[in-house]
C-alpha cells in the first residue's frame, strides 16, 4: 500500500512537471507561401496576381491556434475588393473569391485592361517574454490611377494567444501619449510649443493622437501612420521608432 501510494505521488509529479514544461514552452513558427498558381482553378485559366507569405504559430497548443485563427483572419481580410462583404473563412477560399471578382470584372467590362493583383507580407518582428509582434504589409490593385497599401501590426499575448489592444499595452495610455508627442515633435523638428500641424501635417483638431498600428521589435516600439492618416499620398507613410528602453516605464509588456 505505502509503495502504490509513492508510485502515485511519483506520477502526479511527472505529470505536473509535464505540464509546467508545455506551459512555459516557447512558441514557434513556420512560413507559408502560396500564389495563384497554387489554386485549382488558375491551372488552365487567366488569373489576377496573387502573392501570400506569411507566418503561423507551429503546434497544436490553444495559444497557437488562438493566434493563427486571428492571423488568417487579417489575411483573408486584406483580399477584400471595396465594399464587399467576404464570407470566405479559409485563405484558399479568399484567394478563389478574389479570382472570382477578377473574372467578373473583366466580363462585364471587355474593353478595359484588367491587371488585378493582390500581395500580403506577414511576419513576425519580435518575440518577447510575454508578447509577438506581427507586421502585416498588404497590397492590393484593382485599377485607378495606384494601388492601396497598408501595414497593420498584430500584437499577442504569448500565454493567452489574446490579440492585444492599444490600451492593453501600456500602463496609462493618456500619459505614453503625452510622451510619444514630444518623441514625434523631436524626430519632425517641431518645437516644442509650436502646434502639431506647423509643418504640414493633417492632425484633426491639431490634436496629435496615437496611431492604430503600434509594434514591437527587440529593441523598439514603432508607432506607423498609413498614407492619408496624417500627410499626403505623396508623403507617404510617417513611421517613429522609439527605443524599449525609453518608454519602458510606459509598457505593459
Amino acid at each position: 500500500m505505502h509503495n502504490r501510494i509513492l508510485i502515485l505521488l511519483f506520477s502526479g509529479l511527472i505529470l505536473t512537471a509535464c505540464k509546467n514544461n508545455t506551459a512555459t514552452e516557447p512558441l514557434t513558427f513556420s512560413s507559408e507561401s502560396v500564389t495563384e498558381s497554387d489554386l485549382p482553378s488558375c491551372k488552365n485559366e487567366d488569373c489576377p496576381k496573387i502573392t501570400l507569405n506569411y507566418e503561423l504559430a507551429a503546434g497544436d497548443s490553444s495559444t497557437s491556434e488562438a493566434i493563427n485563427k486571428t492571423l488568417e483572419k487579417h489575411i483573408i481580410a486584406s483580399l477584400q475588393l471595396g465594399d464587399d462583404v467576404i464570407t470566405a473563412k479559409t485563405i484558399p477560399a479568399a484567394m478563389e473569391y478574389f479570382v472570382s471578382r477578377y473574372r467578373k470584372d473583366k466580363e462585364k467590362f471587355p474593353d478595359t485592361t484588367f491587371e488585378y493583383e493582390a500581395k500580403v507580407d506577414l511576419s513576425k518582428l519580435a518575440q518577447l517574454e510575454k508578447l509577438v509582434s506581427f507586421e502585416l504589409q498588404s497590397y492590393q490593385f484593382a485599377g485607378g490611377a495606384h494601388g492601396y497599401q497598408a501595414t497593420t501590426f498584430l500584437n499577442f499575448n504569448t500565454e493567452t494567444g489574446t490579440l492585444l489592444s492599444r490600451s492593453e499595452l501600456f500602463k496609462n495610455e493618456k500619459e505614453f501619449k503625452t510622451f510619444a508627442e514630444t518623441k514625434f515633435k523631436e524626430a519632425n523638428n517641431i518645437a516644442v510649443n509650436e502646434n502639431i500641424n506647423s509643418t504640414g501635417f493633417w492632425f484633426e483638431d491639431d490634436t496629435f493622437f496615437l496611431p492604430d498600428t503600434i509594434g514591437f521589435t527587440e529593441d523598439n516600439l514603432i508607432l506607423y501612420y498609413n498614407q492619408y492618416d496624417i500627410a499626403s499620398y505623396a508623403d507617404g507613410p510617417i513611421e517613429l521608432e522609439i527605443p524599449r528602453k525609453e518608454a519602458e516605464a510606459f509598457l505593459v509588456y
